[in-house]
């Protein structure tokens, strides 16, 4: 399924992709990694990070979003989550947000 995904990314996941790959956050970014039998969007291993997009279909799925960040985040991860509009409207910002997060000293 996480192979699947990859070769279907949405317009946001393409876009955030596309943005990691070209910067030079000084980590590897996995897309669709599989995590304690989710799919999360992009795992930085070295940072212990997951990067989630929600698109609309989230806003149905709320509740069951929380109990997975929260299982997450009780396996040590950090989770940062974007609205795809967000994404699409200022990559730059959600890209910087990662790396401030990824290396929180500068």
């Amino acid at each position: 399924m996480a192979k699947q995904l990859r070769r279907e990314l949405t317009a946001a996941e393409d876009c955030l992709w596309g943005a990691l790959c070209r910067t030079s956050l000084g980590c590897r970014v996995r897309n669709q990694h599989v995590i304690r039998g989710w799919i999360v969007d992009f795992y930085i291993a070295s940072a212990r990070l997951v990067i989630e997009l929600d698109g609309d279909g989230h806003d149905l799925r709320a509740q069951e979003d929380a109990q997975r960040t929260i299982t997450l985040e009780h396996e040590g991860l950090r989770v940062l989550r974007f609205r795809n509009d967000a994404v699409l409207d200022n990559l730059a910002f959600v890209v910087a947000a990662i790396a401030a997060a990824i290396h929180p000293d500068g």
